[in-house]
Protein backbone atom coordinates (compact mmCIF):
# COMPACT_ATOMS: atom_id res chain seq x y z
CA UNK A 1 0.00 0.00 0.00
CA UNK A 2 1.33 3.39 -1.03
CA UNK A 3 0.94 6.39 1.28
CA UNK A 4 2.10 9.81 0.12
CA UNK A 5 2.91 12.70 2.43
CA UNK A 6 4.09 10.26 5.10
CA UNK A 7 7.25 11.97 6.29
CA UNK A 8 6.13 13.92 9.36
CA UNK A 9 6.35 11.80 12.50
CA UNK A 10 3.16 13.40 13.89
CA UNK A 11 1.28 13.63 10.60
CA UNK A 12 -1.78 11.88 9.20
CA UNK A 13 0.25 10.12 6.51
CA UNK A 14 2.62 8.33 8.86
CA UNK A 15 -0.16 7.53 11.32
CA UNK A 16 -2.08 5.91 8.46
CA UNK A 17 0.95 3.96 7.22
CA UNK A 18 1.69 2.76 10.74
CA UNK A 19 -1.88 1.60 11.26
CA UNK A 20 -1.89 -0.25 7.95
CA UNK A 21 1.38 -1.94 8.84
CA UNK A 22 -0.04 -2.97 12.20
CA UNK A 23 -2.89 -4.64 10.31
CA UNK A 24 -0.43 -6.68 8.28
CA UNK A 25 -0.02 -4.57 5.14
CA UNK A 26 3.23 -3.94 3.29
CA UNK A 27 3.55 -0.15 3.11
CA UNK A 28 5.50 2.25 0.94
CA UNK A 29 5.95 5.76 2.35
CA UNK A 30 6.73 8.83 0.25
CA UNK A 31 7.60 12.42 1.05
CA UNK A 32 9.28 15.32 -0.70
CA UNK A 33 12.30 15.12 1.58
CA UNK A 34 14.06 12.21 3.22
CA UNK A 35 11.74 11.90 6.20
CA UNK A 36 9.64 9.12 4.64
CA UNK A 37 12.77 7.01 4.38
CA UNK A 38 13.39 7.56 8.09
CA UNK A 39 9.79 6.67 8.96
CA UNK A 40 10.02 3.48 6.89
CA UNK A 41 13.18 2.49 8.74
CA UNK A 42 11.38 2.99 12.04
CA UNK A 43 8.55 0.72 10.93
CA UNK A 44 11.00 -1.88 9.65
CA UNK A 45 12.84 -1.80 12.97
CA UNK A 46 9.51 -2.51 14.67
CA UNK A 47 9.11 -5.65 12.57
CA UNK A 48 6.86 -4.36 9.79
CA UNK A 49 7.43 -4.60 6.05
CA UNK A 50 7.98 -0.99 5.02
CA UNK A 51 9.76 0.94 2.30
CA UNK A 52 10.31 4.63 1.77
CA UNK A 53 11.62 7.14 -0.72
CA UNK A 54 11.58 10.81 -1.57
CA UNK A 55 9.81 12.16 -4.62
CA UNK A 56 8.53 15.42 -6.09
CA UNK A 57 4.95 14.35 -6.76
CA UNK A 58 4.32 17.34 -9.02
CA UNK A 59 6.83 15.97 -11.55
CA UNK A 60 5.23 13.40 -13.92
CA UNK A 61 8.54 11.69 -14.74
CA UNK A 62 9.52 11.44 -11.09
CA UNK A 63 6.12 9.94 -10.25
CA UNK A 64 6.46 7.37 -13.04
CA UNK A 65 9.85 6.34 -11.67
CA UNK A 66 8.40 6.17 -8.17
CA UNK A 67 5.64 3.76 -9.18
CA UNK A 68 8.17 1.55 -10.94
CA UNK A 69 10.03 1.29 -7.63
CA UNK A 70 6.84 0.79 -5.62
CA UNK A 71 5.60 -2.09 -7.76
CA UNK A 72 9.02 -3.69 -7.67
CA UNK A 73 8.92 -3.76 -3.87
CA UNK A 74 5.16 -4.42 -3.59
CA UNK A 75 4.16 -6.37 -6.73
CA UNK A 76 0.46 -6.43 -5.83
CA UNK A 77 -0.58 -2.88 -4.99
CA UNK A 78 -3.97 -2.90 -3.28
CA UNK A 79 -4.29 0.70 -2.13
CA UNK A 80 -3.15 4.27 -2.60
CA UNK A 81 -3.58 7.00 0.00
CA UNK A 82 -3.13 10.47 -1.54
CA UNK A 83 -2.18 12.39 1.58
CA UNK A 84 0.52 14.70 0.18
CA UNK A 85 -0.24 18.41 0.13
CA UNK A 86 -0.62 21.27 2.57
CA UNK A 87 -0.76 25.05 2.85
CA UNK A 88 2.48 26.99 2.67
CA UNK A 89 2.98 30.30 4.41
CA UNK A 90 6.77 30.40 4.77
CA UNK A 91 9.44 31.86 2.48
CA UNK A 92 8.75 32.02 -1.24
CA UNK A 93 5.75 29.72 -0.83
CA UNK A 94 3.92 32.47 1.07
CA UNK A 95 2.73 33.72 -2.33
CA UNK A 96 0.33 30.75 -2.35
CA UNK A 97 -1.58 32.10 0.64
CA UNK A 98 -4.06 34.93 0.52
CA UNK A 99 -7.33 36.16 -0.85
CA UNK A 100 -8.03 35.94 -4.58
CA UNK A 101 -6.80 39.49 -5.18
CA UNK A 102 -3.59 38.75 -3.27
CA UNK A 103 -2.49 35.43 -4.81
CA UNK A 104 -0.75 35.69 -8.18
CA UNK A 105 -1.12 33.01 -10.82
CA UNK A 106 2.27 31.49 -10.01
CA UNK A 107 1.29 31.03 -6.39
CA UNK A 108 -2.10 29.62 -7.40
CA UNK A 109 -0.49 27.08 -9.70
CA UNK A 110 2.04 26.05 -7.05
CA UNK A 111 -0.69 25.30 -4.52
CA UNK A 112 -2.84 23.46 -7.05
CA UNK A 113 0.19 21.42 -8.11
CA UNK A 114 1.06 20.38 -4.56
CA UNK A 115 -2.46 19.57 -3.43
CA UNK A 116 -4.30 18.42 -6.57
CA UNK A 117 -1.86 17.65 -9.38
CA UNK A 118 0.08 15.33 -7.09
CA UNK A 119 -3.05 13.24 -6.43
CA UNK A 120 -3.85 13.14 -10.15
CA UNK A 121 -0.34 12.09 -11.17
CA UNK A 122 0.12 9.42 -8.51
CA UNK A 123 -3.33 7.91 -9.06
CA UNK A 124 -2.81 7.86 -12.83
CA UNK A 125 0.57 6.14 -12.46
CA UNK A 126 -0.72 3.65 -9.87
CA UNK A 127 -3.91 2.78 -11.74
CA UNK A 128 -2.56 -0.17 -13.79
CA UNK A 129 -1.35 -1.88 -10.61
CA UNK A 130 -4.55 -1.09 -8.73
CA UNK A 131 -6.65 -2.52 -11.56
CA UNK A 132 -4.47 -5.62 -11.73
CA UNK A 133 -5.03 -6.27 -8.03
CA UNK A 134 -8.74 -6.73 -8.74
CA UNK A 135 -9.70 -4.74 -5.66
CA UNK A 136 -7.83 -1.44 -5.79
CA UNK A 137 -8.59 1.27 -3.25
CA UNK A 138 -7.92 4.98 -3.77
CA UNK A 139 -8.31 7.34 -0.81
CA UNK A 140 -8.01 11.10 -1.18
CA UNK A 141 -7.12 13.00 1.98
CA UNK A 142 -8.93 16.26 1.35
CA UNK A 143 -9.98 18.66 4.13
CA UNK A 144 -13.10 20.27 5.50
CA UNK A 145 -11.57 23.45 4.02
CA UNK A 146 -12.95 23.47 0.50
CA UNK A 147 -15.55 20.68 0.40
CA UNK A 148 -17.42 21.88 3.51
CA UNK A 149 -16.17 25.33 4.54
CA UNK A 150 -13.38 27.83 3.95
CA UNK A 151 -10.93 29.92 5.93
CA UNK A 152 -9.92 33.45 5.07
CA UNK A 153 -6.82 33.76 2.95
CA UNK A 154 -6.71 30.16 1.68
CA UNK A 155 -8.41 30.46 -1.72
CA UNK A 156 -5.94 28.18 -3.55
CA UNK A 157 -5.78 25.50 -0.86
CA UNK A 158 -9.57 25.35 -0.43
CA UNK A 159 -10.06 25.10 -4.18
CA UNK A 160 -7.58 22.25 -4.50
CA UNK A 161 -9.06 20.25 -1.62
CA UNK A 162 -12.59 20.65 -2.95
CA UNK A 163 -11.36 19.43 -6.34
CA UNK A 164 -9.88 16.32 -4.71
CA UNK A 165 -13.40 15.25 -3.75
CA UNK A 166 -14.53 15.75 -7.34
CA UNK A 167 -11.53 13.75 -8.54
CA UNK A 168 -12.44 10.87 -6.21
CA UNK A 169 -16.03 10.83 -7.52
CA UNK A 170 -14.88 10.87 -11.14
CA UNK A 171 -12.43 8.03 -10.54
CA UNK A 172 -15.16 6.08 -8.73
CA UNK A 173 -17.40 6.28 -11.80
CA UNK A 174 -14.70 5.32 -14.29
CA UNK A 175 -12.99 2.57 -12.30
CA UNK A 176 -15.95 0.72 -10.81
CA UNK A 177 -15.96 -1.84 -13.66
CA UNK A 178 -12.38 -2.74 -12.72
CA UNK A 179 -13.19 -3.29 -9.04
CA UNK A 180 -11.38 -0.09 -8.03
CA UNK A 181 -13.10 2.19 -5.51
CA UNK A 182 -12.28 5.81 -4.76
CA UNK A 183 -13.28 7.68 -1.61
CA UNK A 184 -12.23 10.81 0.22
CA UNK A 185 -11.79 11.86 3.81
CA UNK A 186 -12.07 15.49 4.89
CA UNK A 187 -10.18 15.93 8.18
CA UNK A 188 -11.03 18.79 10.45
CA UNK A 189 -8.60 20.46 12.84
CA UNK A 190 -5.78 18.01 13.55
CA UNK A 191 -2.83 18.62 15.85
CA UNK A 192 0.32 18.15 13.79
CA UNK A 193 3.64 19.95 13.45
CA UNK A 194 2.25 21.89 10.48
CA UNK A 195 -0.87 23.17 12.23
CA UNK A 196 -1.04 26.95 12.07
CA UNK A 197 -2.31 29.35 14.73
CA UNK A 198 -5.69 30.04 13.04
CA UNK A 199 -6.28 26.27 12.74
CA UNK A 200 -5.44 25.79 16.42
CA UNK A 201 -7.93 28.52 17.33
CA UNK A 202 -10.61 26.88 15.19
CA UNK A 203 -9.98 23.63 17.05
CA UNK A 204 -10.76 25.36 20.33
CA UNK A 205 -14.23 26.16 19.00
CA UNK A 206 -15.19 22.53 18.37
CA UNK A 207 -17.54 20.78 20.82
CA UNK A 208 -14.55 19.00 22.41
CA UNK A 209 -12.68 22.29 22.76
CA UNK A 210 -9.54 21.07 21.01
CA UNK A 211 -8.13 19.78 17.74
CA UNK A 212 -8.17 16.07 16.99
CA UNK A 213 -5.12 13.83 16.87
CA UNK A 214 -3.71 11.69 14.10
CA UNK A 215 -4.39 8.50 16.03
CA UNK A 216 -8.07 9.40 16.02
CA UNK A 217 -8.07 10.33 12.35
CA UNK A 218 -6.14 7.47 10.79
CA UNK A 219 -8.73 4.76 11.64
CA UNK A 220 -11.26 6.75 9.59
CA UNK A 221 -9.09 6.01 6.57
CA UNK A 222 -9.15 2.28 7.16
CA UNK A 223 -12.66 0.76 7.22
CA UNK A 224 -13.75 -0.65 3.91
CA UNK A 225 -11.44 1.41 1.77
CA UNK A 226 -8.28 -0.63 1.55
CA UNK A 227 -7.43 -4.31 1.27
CA UNK A 228 -10.35 -6.72 0.77
CA UNK A 229 -8.94 -9.25 3.22
CA UNK A 230 -10.92 -10.20 6.36
CA UNK A 231 -8.57 -8.34 8.69
CA UNK A 232 -8.82 -5.09 6.79
CA UNK A 233 -12.41 -4.35 5.88
CA UNK A 234 -16.11 -5.05 6.46
CA UNK A 235 -18.40 -6.96 4.13
CA UNK A 236 -19.36 -3.97 1.97
CA UNK A 237 -15.78 -2.85 1.33
CA UNK A 238 -15.96 -3.38 -2.42
CA UNK A 239 -19.29 -1.54 -2.62
CA UNK A 240 -18.55 1.75 -0.85
CA UNK A 241 -17.28 4.27 -3.38
CA UNK A 242 -17.50 8.01 -4.11
CA UNK A 243 -17.99 8.68 -0.38
CA UNK A 244 -16.56 11.58 1.59
CA UNK A 245 -16.06 11.13 5.33
CA UNK A 246 -15.60 14.17 7.53
CA UNK A 247 -16.15 15.18 11.16
CA UNK A 248 -19.48 16.68 10.07
CA UNK A 249 -20.92 13.73 8.19
CA UNK A 250 -20.72 9.96 8.09
CA UNK A 251 -19.51 8.29 4.90
CA UNK A 252 -22.45 8.48 2.48
CA UNK A 253 -21.89 7.09 -1.02
CA UNK A 254 -23.76 8.95 -3.71
CA UNK A 255 -26.92 6.98 -4.45
CA UNK A 256 -26.32 7.00 -8.19
CA UNK A 257 -22.93 5.37 -7.66
CA UNK A 258 -24.06 2.50 -5.47
CA UNK A 259 -24.84 0.45 -8.54
CA UNK A 260 -22.70 -0.66 -11.44
CA UNK A 261 -22.60 2.44 -13.72
CA UNK A 262 -22.09 0.20 -16.75
CA UNK A 263 -24.79 -2.34 -16.00
CA UNK A 264 -27.38 -0.65 -13.75
CA UNK A 265 -29.96 -2.89 -12.07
Amino acid sequence: MLVTGAGAIDGIGFATARLLAQHGASVYLVSLGARAVERARELSAAGYLAYGSRCDLTDPEAVANLLAEVTEQIPTLHALVNNAGMTSTAGDSARETGKIDEVDFTGWRASIARNLDSAFLVTKAALPALRASGSGRVVMVASIAGPLMAMRGQVAYASAKAAMVGLARAIAIDEAPFGVTANAVAPGWITTGSQEAPEYEQGLRTPMGRSGGTRARSPRLLPGWYHPGPRMSPVNASWSTAATASPRNAPKPLTCLQHDPVNPP
